[in-house]
């Protein structure tokens, strides 16, 4: 399944079913009143979360999805059926946009949360409806009204207690997988992360916190280089970051700065998130030979599992404290 995390396409409700004119018809009877019934509401246009979902490519099936219009009004006072409503079901996450204004519909950030992008048209009047004691015999009748229609952009955010950071092969992934079920790929090349991935990290009891890892940032990430641009706002929901310095690094806090700038000045979600500074790979080198000019929490690795508990120890307090601020 490809991950696909941009997307448009256009819908349109359906049409109401037309009103009819009708008079009652029946044995004995030479002049029946009128009964002409009210046509079918068209069908609506549903946006429908699923967290079974993690990739919006479902939806690029089709460019242009439509629901079903109304059905007209029968005779005897009879409204037509209503159109069957479409249903697209999105990851959670989703952000729903209006193309023509740019104008956020919803966000879609809980399971089976339902959101009603297009309304189906009102059916229109039977020539019942107009009847008076003036008027008996009317012959009027209303069409019914048209669906909306609209251009639609869809933007998913992954949703993540935790947002792994660091510069290309600085060894996210790997911790990914060790502490999660999670299988990104992984190789010895930078931007092997083509896709942010998700896992769940369980610590205490019955416990757990869900962790993102993102491509690698190089420097211009916020500009669009090395993908970086579509897939930081993937971490823009996040409670906390992971900044992760690769132990081999020329200049820590050099690297530390660069990743900094590229998160700040992304947006200022990204900026405001609490931060945890680690050293990655620290099994690549002698602990006297780690530089003690910069400023971090702790050293970890993948490979050893130094670090590893304690890594998930301090992330479960940190989310307590935002969890207690934000509360």
């Amino acid at each position: 399944m490809r991950f696909i995390d941009e997307v448009e396409i256009r819908v349109r409700a359906g049409k109401g079913g037309n009103g009819i004119v009708s008079f009652h018809r029946a044995p004995f009877v030479s002049k029946g009143g009128p009964d002409g019934g009210d046509g079918g509401s068209g069908g609506n246009v549903v946006f429908r979360a699923s967290a079974q979902l993690s990739t919006l490519e479902d939806v690029t099936l089709h460019r242009f999805y439509r629901a079903e219009n109304g059905r007209p009004g029968q005779g005897g006072k009879k409204s037509g059926r209503s159109g069957r409503d479409i249903t697209l079901k999105v990851p959670v996450g989703t952000l729903v946009l209006d193309v023509k204004n740019d104008r956020l519909l919803v966000d879609l950030t809980t399971d089976k949360q339902e959101f009603v992008v297009a309304r189906g048209g009102i059916g229109g009047r039977g020539n019942s409806r107009f009847a008076t004691p003036r008027n008996r015999t009317p012959r009027r009748c209303d069409p019914g009204l048209a669906g909306e229609e609209r251009k639609i952009r869809m933007e998913l955010k992954l949703i993540a207690d935790v947002g792994l950071v660091g510069k290309p092969n600085a060894g996210k992934s790997t911790l990914l997988s060790v502490l999660t079920r999670a299988k990104p790929r992984i190789d010895a090349y930078p931007f092997s992360t083509l896709k942010p991935s998700l896992g769940i990290v369980p610590y205490g009891v019955y416990q757990r916190f869900v962790m993102a890892d993102i491509p690698g940032l190089a420097e211009g990430a916020r500009h669009g280089r090395g993908l970086g641009h579509q897939f930081l706002r993937h971490i823009q929901r996040t409670r906390l970051l992971i900044i992760m310095i690769e132990a081999t690094e020329e200049n820590y806090q050099e690297a530390f700065n660069q990743l900094i700038e590229e998160l700040d000045g992304f947006s200022d979600e990204l900026s405001d998130i609490p931060r945890i500074v680690v050293i990655s790979k620290s099994d690549l080198l002698e602990s006297d030979k780690l530089k003690t000019d910069f400023s971090f929490e702790m050293k970890i690795s993948s490979i050893s599992g130094e670090g590893l508990e304690k890594l998930v120890e301090t992330i479960a307090e940190r989310l307590n404290l935002v969890q207690e601020v934000r509360s």
